[in-house]
């Protein structure tokens, strides 16, 4: 029987890469779909966390790198993306992109999935979740009847993540706004946290759980509080409590808190992870592929997080490519948790593959067996779905 590693080295030096392109489609979150193209007429599909015409004008620098390539030397490629200093540094949600749409690619090239491409799988359906909340904190039967609908949806998802409630005068200083730091909570608004989530853990019951979100915005004796007002709801973690960038701050934080803390969305390549992982600053990594550095950039965060014994969740805001990455990422990494996903919130996410459902049951999503993602998207959808003033494919 041949090995894949026998396959490869068969197909090394073969095909070369010839073009790279990419596209942002409506409602995207300002992420970017890209395509790595060859002299073999095949071509891989990736999603870029950043908007069409940034990522467009990186991968023109990403050129001399890239093209007359094999795109089979995955590892070597992102190494040499990475490691751009100048004239520009490298840019890691662009590479992001890429190295998912070569792994897309090699996998095309050798008739295997991704993750039997790289370590085979330690699970067959991977489970995922979505952001949600309830129209109103106090109102029960409004919260009830919210529940009531999560429970009866089709996919039978197990797991939510939402906001919590805080009332139009909550702040010290100045108006909220996420995602703007070091914002401050008095104990008034806190009552109003733990009260609503209390609420909303009844209405829930404890075969379903919760994932409490922030947007990086708050100092650490407001994230603190908020630990504490939430800790009795017993929410599986607060994510993004502080400020993207490392900082004592965070090691505080999970020394106070007796709900895991977890963060890095926006957090780009292995490096930045590293202190949040060596120095003990939270309890779950929430790394983001297309934020990274792809599935290349995730498999070495995961790899080293698994040396400190935490599990890796991943960030979703993407289309249906970002979401099958994810999917074979959770699949081949061995202290994967869950993914979150936007599948069926925007129709067109759907749509895209060409498909009237994916396998889904109790949550859990059936890994794709097709080459590499598993999916071939839909030129009709996509050309329909462009967001204004961009290309397609260019």
């Amino acid at each position: 029987m041949t090995t894949i590693d026998e396959r490869a080295e068969r197909e090394r030096g073969h095909v070369r890469i010839t073009g790279l392109k990419a596209m942002e489609l409506r409602n995207s979150t300002g992420q970017s779909l890209v395509r790595v193209e060859t002299d073999s007429g095949l071509f891989g599909v990736g999603e870029a966390g950043v908007a069409g015409p940034a990522c467009r004008a990186n991968l023109k620098w990403l050129e001399r790198v890239l093209i007359g390539a094999d795109p089979l030397n995955i590892d070597k490629l992102y190494h040499q993306m990475m490691g751009l200093q100048h004239t520009y540094q490298a840019h890691v949600p662009t590479i992001s992109g890429v190295d998912i749409a070569l792994w897309d690619l090699a996998g095309k090239i050798l008739n295997l999935s991704v993750s039997e491409m790289l370590t085979g799988r330690f699970r067959e359906r991977v489970e995922i979740y979505y952001g949600g909340s309830p129209p109103s904190w106090t109102d029960r039967p409004a919260i009830d009847d919210w529940v009531a609908k999560f429970r009866a949806h089709p996919h039978g998802y197990r797991t939510v993540k939402c906001g919590f409630p805080l009332p139009d005068n909550a702040l010290l200083s100045r108006p909220f706004a996420g995602a703007e730091p070091s914002q401050s909570l008095k104990q008034s608004d806190l009552k109003s946290i733990r009260d609503g989530l209390a609420t909303f853990r009844d209405a829930l019951g404890w075969d379903l759980d919760f994932i409490v979100h922030c947007h990086n915005e708050w100092d650490v004796p407001t994230a603190i509080g908020i630990c504490e007002a939430v800790e009795e709801a017993r929410p599986l973690w607060v994510e993004d409590p502080l400020q993207v960038f490392f900082s004592d701050g965070y090691k505080a934080l999970r020394a106070a808190s007796g709900v895991r803390i977890c963060t890095g969305e926006k957090i780009e390549g292995f490096r930045a992870f590293f202190p949040f992982i060596a120095e003990g600053g939270i309890d779950v990594l929430h790394p983001d592929l297309c934020w990274c550095g792809g599935i290349s950039g995730g498999r070495k965060i995961a790899e080293f997080a698994d040396h400190y014994g935490l599990p890796v969740a991943l960030h979703n805001c993407g289309t249906l490519v970002h979401n099958m990455a994810n999917v074979h990422f959770g699949a081949c990494v061995r202290n994967f948790s869950m993914s979150e996903t936007r599948l069926y919130n925007r129709q067109y996410i759907a749509d895209m593959g060409g498909l009237d459902g994916y396998d889904l049951v109790d949550g859990k999503m059936a890994v794709p067996d097709g080459p590499g993602l598993g999916i071939e998207l839909v030129p009709e959808v996509l050309r329909a779905e462009l967001k204004e003033g961009e290309p397609f494919w260019q």
